[in-house]
Parts: structure tokens; sequence; C-alpha cells
């Protein structure tokens, strides 16, 4: 059991991260140019969105005669898509995303929190609620819950390596799931295979080191998982390269096959990429996922 001191300290630890997270997902999201429209688009609602030309199965009511009659063409009214969608995030908080190979890399676990983070903030600012699988914090808007989601995502958790949360997942929402996902496999198909069932479609990135795509390791070798609970030594790592790379390639395809079967987007992340770059990917994928 942990002492009064060790809980308090560690209580600080996560309390300094939280306004730089905050601060880094800010800026993160403030790099993304949504357009004069963002994630707008026709539907339901009363506001005036576009004109477009009269479309083959378009009722003769849609049409708006006042502007048709400017051209020889004929023209529908339509209007702006108006219905707010559930967004759920999962952000893998494990040991294992504690990894960096390099001072100058972010480690997994700080860049999955500030992807997932500006992306909230992005969905929020477009009217959409935002919030966590599970029961913790279910989708709401506005900016409190951009904190709250903040302060969930400056806590560690203790095990090696997460799993998806796959409970109270809203019906017919979106999600967002990242990770290394480098642990239980089987885990993650329950999570896709649930929410697929319920209308669930959304977005898994997978975020990694570049040591582990590399395998660069030569010689006698210890390797230890991040929470201590697995530790392997070999006098040769080299030898182990080719084996290691084609479970990679494997997990790697089982992932894209998994998410192909149940209708969501798969992506990959190397943590010496820009963030930037992921971010745009993961808000992209979510509109045409969404479509």
């Amino acid at each position: 059991m942990r002492t009064a001191a060790a809980l308090r300290s560690r209580a600080e630890e996560e309390a300094a991260r939280l306004p730089a997270l905050l601060a880094r997902a800010e800026q993160l999201a403030g790099t993304v140019l949504l357009g004069e429209h963002g994630r707008r688009r026709a539907g339901l609602g009363d506001d005036f969105w576009q004109y477009r030309p009269v479309q083959p199965g378009d009722p003769r009511r849609m049409i708006d005669w006042r502007r048709s009659a400017r051209s020889d063409d004929r023209f529908v009214r339509e209007r702006e898509w108006q219905i707010a969608q559930s967004v759920m995030l999962w952000v893998d908080q494990s040991a294992s995303m504690g990894f960096t190979s390099a001072r100058t890399l972010p480690e997994k676990g700080d860049r999955a929190r500030d992807i997932a983070l500006a992306t909230a903030i992005l969905l929020i600012r477009g009217g959409e609620r935002v919030g966590l699988t599970g029961t913790l914090l279910p989708p709401r808007r506005g900016q409190n819950q951009v904190l709250r989601l903040a302060e969930f995502f400056s806590k560690a958790a203790d095990q090696d390596f997460g799993v998806p949360e796959h409970r109270a997942m809203l019906p017919n929402a979106r999600a967002l799931f990242v990770s290394d996902f480098l642990g239980p496999v089987d885990e993650v198909t329950t999570a896709l295979t649930k929410a697929a069932d319920r209308g669930i479609r959304g977005v898994l990135l997978q975020v990694l080191d570049p040591v582990e795509e590399a395998f660069p390791f030569h010689g006698r070798t210890i390797f230890e998982s991040m929470g201590g609970s697995v530790a392997h030594e070999t006098l040769k790592a080299s030898e182990l390269k080719d084996r290691y790379l084609a479970r990679l390639a494997e997990r790697k395809a089982h992932l894209a096959q998994l998410c192909a079967a149940t209708g969501w987007q798969y992506g990959q992340h190397h943590t010496q990429a820009s963030a930037q770059s992921a971010l745009l990917w993961v808000w992209r994928a979510l509109d045409r996922g969404g479509a």
C-alpha cells in the first residue's frame, strides 16, 4: 500500500502535467485550419448552408425557384446539419505508453494524449459532444469538458499494457482509440466487434516509437516491459530481429483487417513525425467514417 506521502507526490506530479497537456493540445488544435464550415454538412436544421444543382431523386418541393430563375439550371437550397454527434475517446494510459527511445522524442503516451485532446478540442468547437468510453465521463459539450478530459488523460495506469474500455458505448456514436496496441489483441477485437454491433464507427490510431519499428539491437541485451512484469535477456539480440519484425507486421495486419471488417479507420503514427500530421489524419478519418 502506498504511503500518504507517496500518494501526495503522485497527485502533485499528475496535477503539474495538466497545464502542460492543455497548452500543448490547444496549440496543436490551433494548427488545424478547419475552413469556413469545419465539420458542417447538409442535413436537418434551420440554417442555410449552400445551393447545389438538382440531382436525380430530389423532390420538387426542395427546389429553390427564386435561385433557379437566375440561371438555366435548377438549384436545391440545402440546410446545415445541426444534430450534434457523440464521440467517445479511449487513450491508453498504461506503462507501455511511457516508452521513448530518446530524450528528443516524446513518450508515446504524451503524443497519444496530445492528439486525443486536440481532437476533442476541435470536435467540441464544432458543436459535438465528446467523452470517454465506459461510464466515467459521458459525452458533453463545452470548455469544462475539455478540462475534465485533460484531467483524466493526466492519470497514468499501473498495468503494463492497456486494453480498450468497451462498456456503456453509446449506439451510433463515433469513437477514437489511441494506443500502441502491443498488448492483448483479443480485447481490441472484442471492443471493435461490440462497437460495430452498436453501429459505432471510429478511428484506431497506433502510436509507436521509431525504435519499435527498427529493432536496432545487437549483442547482449535485456528487454524489459515498462511496468517491469516481463523481462528477457539475450546474448545475440540481432538474431531476434526478423522474428520481432514479423510479429509486429502480423499485429499491424490484424489491426488493419479488424478495422476493415468493422467499418473503422486504421492509422499509424511514429513519434518522430509531427503531431500535426497525426491530428490532421485523425480529423479526416473521423469525417470519412461519419459520412
